[in-house]
């Protein structure tokens, strides 16, 4: 197993504290893994094993507790014959009825610490706020990072070198299962396509009550066509009119918030520097992994520049910051990212290959009168940096 330390390090100060941790993520990101390594780090700080609660309810075996009164009889039972502290780890808890109600009532009730995965930010959200409002602390899980990537790609080839791996990444993707096959093409491919069908079925399909699946697929299917590119749900019903559909605005956009809810996309809102205000219109999606879009549609290496952002987005997730998209009159700026105090403007092109597009990329920071970080992101290998403006490699930026 990778160890996934960059998640350890967030949970390690809330163990043993009265919040429920809440591991969220799209499916098969690693949320299992994870509560297997917060597991380790309890026995590693001399819990007993005896003292652990484990259920995955996707596990058929567990198809009698899928209510919140029956799994509240089978966890005090045990609790009952246990005089230690327990901990309590739930795996895709959204499988039960009313699993909110039974969770809260073992945090007031006994001396335990809660631990639960689910795929579906909605049903999560909404329940939480309800019943857990100021007693939980959420945690995303994503797939693995270029680094993460690399760990488990090195156990099997440890002589490829970081634009090798890097490669891999762009078209496989980082879902951590892929070391089980061995990161064989086609198996792969088959994998992530088989996890593409499961994710829309069961946590977009089944959790929204969608009735007209192939509409979601085709608005899947031009979303994840147009990553990082700026539409509207206005745009995207005006495309299927003209393919002879008539879909209204609101109805996409319920389509989209559903596969949101689910992990599969991510909406980026547009921001005016200048103005100062969150713009409502022409937002950016970003897929949550490029190894489904490879295995599900193709062309990653044909929209490489697309593909570039795509991966920078996430990786900017993963270290905390939430972004947005510059406007700054009539230049665009790919990402405006903050955490805490911190702000840092990001380009991202695949190759600076001409003085037209050096000039473009740069311009657009210099265009920015404030003294945060500025930085221009290639696939180039030789420093262009200029006037301040940071310009790094994207597998250096990536494992840095």
């Amino acid at each position: 197993m990778i160890e996934r330390e960059q998640y350890l390090k967030k949970i390690r100060p809330f163990i043993n504290k009265d919040l429920v941790k809440v591991l969220t993520g799209v499916r098969r990101s690693g949320k299992s893994v994870m509560l297997k390594l917060i597991q380790e780090e309890l026995l590693r700080q001399g819990v007993n094993k005896q003292q652990f609660i484990e259920f995955n309810f996707e596990d058929m075996r567990h198809a009698d507790i899928l209510s919140a009164s029956a799994l509240h009889d089978k966890v005090s039972e045990f609790i009952l014959d246990n005089n230690d502290k327990v901990y309590l780890f739930f795996d895709e808890i959204q499988e039960v009825k009313d699993w909110e109600k039974a969770i809260n009532s073992f945090r007031v009730e006994f001396d335990c610490d809660i631990y639960i995965t689910g795929s579906n930010a909605k049903l999560l959200s909404s329940e939480l706020a309800s019943y857990l409002s100021g007693r939980y602390v959420e945690f995303v899980i994503y797939p693995f990072s270029l680094e993460e990537f690399a760990m488990s790609y090195n156990k099997l080839f440890p002589n490829s070198s970081p634009n090798d791996i890097f490669k891999q990444y762009l078209t496989m993707g980082g879902m951590p299962y892929l070391s089980n096959l061995q990161f064989d093409v086609e198996p792969s491919k088959m994998y992530l396509k088989d996890l593409y069908s499961a994710l829309v079925l069961k946590d977009v399909v089944k959790r929204n009550n969608i009735r007209d699946v192939d509409l979601l697929e085709r608005i899947i299917a031009y979303v994840t066509t147009n990553i990082g590119t700026t539409f509207s749900a206005t745009n995207i019903s005006k495309y299927f009119k003209n393919e002879g559909r008539v879909v209204s605005p609101e109805t996409v956009l319920n389509y989209i918030r559903a596969c949101e809810s689910a992990y599969l996309f991510y909406r980026v809102k547009r921001e005016d520097i200048q103005g100062k205000k969150i713009l409502s219109v022409n937002e950016k999606y970003y897929l949550v992994d490029q190894g489904l879009r490879e295995a599900v549609f193709g062309g990653n290496r044909k929209d490489i520049n697309l593909m570039f952002e795509n991966i920078v987005y996430v990786e900017l997730l993963r270290r905390g910051y939430t972004i947005t998209v510059g406007k700054n009159g009539t230049k665009e700026i790919d990402f405006i990212a903050r955490k805490q105090s911190e702000k840092i403007y990001i380009q991202v092109a695949y190759l600076l290959a001409s003085e037209e597009v050096v000039e473009h990329e740069f311009s657009v920071l210099e265009s920015i009168s404030d003294n945060h970080p500025k930085y221009v992101i290639s696939y180039d290998e030789f420093d262009m940096s200029r006037n301040g403006i940071i310009h790094q490699n994207i597998v250096d930026f990536l494992l840095c």
